[in-house]
C-alpha cells in the first residue's frame, strides 16, 4: 500500500470546502470524495469556520493586517540612500588611478 504524501491545503480551499459543508446540500462523505480529503478534516474546517466567523466582521481585526510602520520604512530608505552614496563614492575612488588604496 503506497502512502500519499502530506498535502497542505490553502486557506481558500479550506473555506470553500467548509462553506459547502455548511450548505448541507451534500453529506460530509460525499464532500470528502469530491474534494479528496478525509471527512474529519472537513468537520474540523467547518468547526473552525463557525468559531471564527465573527472575526470577519470585527472592527479591531485590522491591527495585524496593516503591515510595517511607515516611519520605520522611511528611516530605512534614508539609511540605504546614505549607504549607496557612500559606496558609490568609494567605488569611484577604487577605479581612479590617483585614488587612495
Amino acid at each position: 500500500m503506497t502512502k500519499r504524501p502530506r498535502r497542505n491545503h490553502s486557506p481558500a480551499f479550506k473555506a470553500k470546502v467548509a462553506l459547502d459543508a455548511l450548505k448541507g446540500e451534500q453529506t460530509i462523505v460525499e464532500l470528502s470524495q469530491r474534494y479528496q480529503v478525509h471527512p474529519n478534516l472537513i468537520t474540523e474546517w467547518k468547526k473552525q469556520l463557525l468559531e471564527h466567523a465573527a472575526d470577519v466582521f470585527s472592527k479591531d481585526r485590522g491591527t495585524n493586517d496593516q503591515g510595517p510602520d511607515i516611519k520605520d520604512l522611511h528611516a530605512k530608505i534614508g539609511r540605504l540612500a546614505m549607504e549607496n552614496d557612500f559606496l558609490s563614492g568609494a567605488l569611484g575612488r577604487i577605479g581612479d588611478p590617483s585614488g587612495k588604496k
